[in-house]
């Protein structure tokens, strides 16, 4: 049974939600997203990780999706991170990884779900979407 978290955990969530969509929709750089995932206390990172990974598997990753996006985060492909996502189906467990690992599983995750939720952005959600993490630029626009 999973414990809830409270009020640390929902503020977590949110933060990571923004920073991720903030990234993948580039909005921040993908080195303002790692310095803010380095920032966290490993319980943290092991929490963003599984957050991140259930949004690469929301978007529906694919292996092809995951090439995509190893090339784009500047992680070798050979890389623990790397190969999990490139699998097919992809893998999940980011953070069971050792936490020297975590920084590029970050990195990997990011990339990866930037590929499958803009193809998913253009496609599915394409002119009908209530995704509030579609619309960024539209909330960040407004005063």
């Amino acid at each position: 049974m999973t414990e809830t978290g409270g009020e640390d955990d929902r503020v977590l969530r949110r933060e990571t939600e923004q920073v991720v969509n903030e990234t993948a929709q580039g909005r921040r750089t993908p080195d303002e997203g790692t310095t803010w995932f380095s920032s966290l206390s490993l319980m943290d990172r092991q929490k963003v990780l599984r957050e991140v990974g259930g949004y690469a598997m929301q978007a529906h990753v694919t292996a092809a999706d995951g090439r995509v996006g190893v090339a784009r985060s500047g992680v070798k492909p050979t890389a623990n991170p790397s190969v999990m996502i490139c699998m097919d189906p992809p893998r999940t467990g980011f953070a069971d990884l050792p936490a020297a690992e975590h920084v590029t599983a970050f990195r990997v995750l990011v990339a990866v779900f930037a590929v499958a939720d803009t193809r998913r952005r253009e496609t599915y959600c394409k002119g009908a979407c209530g995704h509030g993490w579609h619309h960024l630029s539209t909330a960040a626009d407004q005063p």
